[in-house]
């Protein structure tokens, strides 16, 4: 592992379009940053903007609520239209009280209100879905970046999510692309000299968390690039984070 890593929020991006070259734009904000791409760089994307790039946003004005949107925005307080479009955007219903649902998604994610967010999107009726498929999002910019710059820059997406049993949110890894986003210690000795049989480490989810750092929530700043950490290089994905259903205690 290593002892030290920088990461760098890339300021200057500016608000993301349906249809915008999101190479274009990242690299755009790195040339300004004077940093430029080196091999072993790899870089940390909110999902807001690949989702705006790519058109995921619902005007509410257009969403006709549900009886059961009604019923629940109206207990607690909420935009029918809103709830509409999570209910439409949820596969299962994990948790629905207190005005938040807790739902699993068809990308596999078990998150509040099925990701659907109206944070950092401009208009009053606007919100933001997830990406469709947050790996092939983040496989086809890494592939946009290597064609341009000649260099293969992993690609992490990122995303806010609660933790249960645990206060605040951190972003983790919903699409991954270019590097191994598990470590795996299991076999190796620790330096007593134990066996270890249960450590895997999320380190695409450590790295997106700590982007988050650089990144913040309002300053407009939704890239980040870390230099410096040894990851392993592999085809790896965001599904490979998601626990299988056997294995989870909770469902």
């Amino acid at each position: 592992m290593a002892a030290h890593i920088s990461i760098i929020g890339l300021d200057g991006i500016p608000e993301v379009r349906a249809g915008d070259d999101l190479a274009a734009v990242i690299l755009g904000a790195v040339e300004a940053s004077g940093e430029g791409l080196r091999d072993g760089d790899l870089l940390v994307v909110t999902h807001k903007i690949v989702s705006k790039a790519e058109g995921r946003l619902v005007d509410l004005r257009t969403v006709e609520p549900s009886d059961l949107a009604r019923r629940h925005a109206e207990r607690f307080g909420r935009d029918a239209r809103q709830i509409e479009v999570v209910l439409r955007e949820s596969v299962r219903i994990v948790r629905m009280d207190r005005g938040i649902i807790i739902a699993e998604t068809p990308q596999g994610f078990i998150c509040a209100n099925a990701g659907v967010d109206a944070s950092n999107v401009p208009g009053d009726d606007v919100v933001c879905l997830l990406p469709r498929d947050p790996d092939a999002s983040a496989a086809a910019l890494r592939g946009a970046l290597r064609e341009r710059t000649g260099i293969d820059v992993p690609v992490i997406i990122s995303d806010s999510f609660g933790r249960p049993w645990r206060s605040g949110i951190t972003n983790v890894a919903i699409g991954v692309a270019g590097l191994a986003p598990l470590a795996d210690y299991r076999g190796q000795e620790d330096p007593y000299g134990r066996m270890m049989h249960a450590s895997v480490l999320a380190v695409a989810d450590e790295l997106a968390s700590a982007a988050e750092l650089v990144n913040g929530k309002i300053d407009s700043r939704p890239v980040a690039l870390i230099r410096g950490y040894p990851f392993a290089r592999a085809e790896g994905t965001g599904r490979m984070l998601l626990m299988d259903p056997e294995r989870d205690l909770f469902r």
